[in-house]
């Protein structure tokens, strides 16, 4: 007697530009930065527990780690300012999750993010994995913006946010506050910059 077929579970959502992304299997003609844009800027940063009449969103997290990015690697081309850009551009489709939970999930989930950067890299013309060297630079970007995070919107002592975080080189946070604006002008800011960043590519 022949075994019943089981069809696979539907992995792919239809996006609001009209795309069908498989989740399990992205391919770069599905990713549009419409989608990344407005996906980020309504996923809420800390679970949603930060303070103001907005939530923190990743897109506005994302725009503040190029920023940092840029005053640690003042020299950087582009291409790798794009790449912090867009290094927390797969939460537009799998959601945030802190640090602590991530690493409790398991290799899957990262499995699954890492999947989904390399079709965004390939996507906007970056390598699908960004170099170790760069990456570090990315991370420490990332770190000094939740430090900020943390403090200025998280109810963290900065006692706390350094011993979890690291305390940052107060030169790298001049002029620099965490900004809690609504949804849409975040996404506007975020597609702008990323247009400006594949400009200034070639």
């Amino acid at each position: 007697m022949a075994k019943p077929v089981h069809k696979q579970a539907r992995a792919w959502q239809r996006m609001l530009s009209g795309r069908r992304l498989d989740l399990l299997d992205p391919t770069p003609m599905d990713i549009e930065i419409e989608d990344i844009a407005h996906g980020l800027a309504f996923v809420a940063r800390w679970n949603g527990q930060t303070e103001g009449d907005y939530a923190y969103s990743v897109a506005e997290h994302s725009l503040l780690v190029e920023a940092l990015f840029s005053r640690i690697s003042p020299k950087a081309p582009a291409k790798w300012k794009l790449a912090a850009l867009l290094h927390d551009a797969p939460e537009y489709v799998i959601g945030d999750m802190i640090s602590p939970v991530k690493a409790a999930v398991g290799p899957g989930y990262e499995e699954l993010d890492e999947r989904l950067a390399a079709a965004i890299h390939i996507r906007f013309g970056l390598p699908a994995k960004t170099p170790a060297n760069v990456k570090r630079q990315i991370k420490k970007a990332d770190r000094i913006s939740a430090w900020l995070e943390a403090t200025q919107i998280a109810g963290f002592t900065r006692r706390e946010a350094d011993k979890f975080f690291g305390a940052p080189d107060n030169a790298l946070l001049a002029g620099l506050s965490i900004r809690m604006r609504p949804p849409l002008e975040v996404r506007a800011d975020f597609t702008a910059r990323h247009d400006g960043l594949l400009t200034d590519m070639g």
